[in-house]
């Protein structure tokens, strides 16, 4: 069995680590990459979408990288216990028409002992934004260890 770590249970230091690794996950925008993080059974609550298993999540991933362009994500924990993390996020992005959205949201994860995520709950609202209020300016990829989070950008 292939093991994703750190594993359940999660400290606030290994969820802390779990949450990094996800947003760095998210953040290269590669679907078939991301997937790899969930069982092969994951249950997705992602807005409207409910996917079931790692076809389907990558399917979603897809379709929201075609439409959510520059997109830019900082998650950051919000607690955690035993196999479950809660966490909260916002990310920017901007549409084919070049307007800019920040949209914010919670997740609840639920991990398997071998540390796939098994269940993945996301709430997400959208919030239009002027270029000049964004916040996340760093290249596409991973966030550089010395960007802000969202605490200290007072998010």
């Amino acid at each position: 069995m292939t093991t994703r770590p750190p594993l359940p249970p999660f400290t606030p230091a290994t969820a802390a680590e779990k949450v990094r690794l996800a947003e760095d996950g998210w953040n290269s925008r590669d679907p078939d990459r991301i997937v790899l993080a969930y069982t092969e059974d994951t249950v997705w609550r992602n807005r409207a979408e409910f996917p079931v298993g790692r076809e389907q999540a990558r399917a979603l991933l897809q379709r929201k990288w075609a439409r959510e362009l520059d997109y830019r994500l900082i998650k950051e924990l919000w607690a955690c216990a035993g196999h479950r993390i809660a966490v909260r996020f916002a990310y920017e992005w901007h549409d084919d028409a070049g307007n800019w959205f920040r949209s914010y949201g919670n997740e609840n994860w639920e991990f398997a002992d071998d540390g796939l995520m098994h269940r993945r709950f996301a709430s997400i609202n959208d919030r239009p934004i002027r270029p000049e209020e964004r916040l996340f300016h760093w290249p596409l990829g991973r966030r550089p260890d010395d960007h802000p989070g969202l605490s200290a950008l007072g998010l």
